[in-house]
């Protein structure tokens, strides 16, 4: 089996100790704001983005680039659209910091069920939903370079 990325497993350590609503999300916008760091630079992606990128599920328009480098790692960048979608933000975020330049297998095999660790199990269906399908992106794009 494999293990959680570390820094993943540290983040939803952290996000489990947390009870209140509000804890949490002052916590998750401060995640949010450093989404600059992870938006796609022009060098990988220029708008209007190819809709292979493109995260259907979620209404924030979010798109998921993946760079290879040259240790067979990826290295991940986002794009959300709406600038109201700050849980997309985080999730992008979290994403980054804790799934690019590591082994893809460990991308692989992260269960999309960390939104809820993460956001909180009051996390409306359609949210949920949405944030799920950014991680199944990223992922889709490891086991794409597994698969050869």
């Amino acid at each position: 089996m494999t293990t959680l990325p570390v820094k993943l497993q540290e983040y939803l350590d952290d996000f489990e100790t947390i009870t209140d609503r509000a804890e949490r999300t002052e916590y998750l916008i401060e995640i949010a704001n450093r989404f600059h760091t992870v938006r796609v630079p022009s060098t990988v992606a220029t708008q209007p983005y190819d809709l292979a990128h493109y995260v259907a599920e979620c209404e924030s328009d979010v798109y998921v680039w993946a760079v290879d480098n040259p240790d067979d790692t990826l290295k991940y960048y986002f794009d959300v659209l709406n600038p109201q979608g700050l849980s997309a933000m985080a999730m992008c975020v979290v994403l980054d910091e804790t799934c690019s330049h590591i082994p893809l297998a460990q991308i692989a095999s992260i269960p999309t069920d960390i939104v809820f660790t993460l956001f909180g199990k009051q996390i409306s269906m359609g949210k949920g939903r949405g944030l799920m399908g950014v991680v199944r992106k990223a992922q889709g794009e490891a086991l794409q370079r597994l698969k050869g």
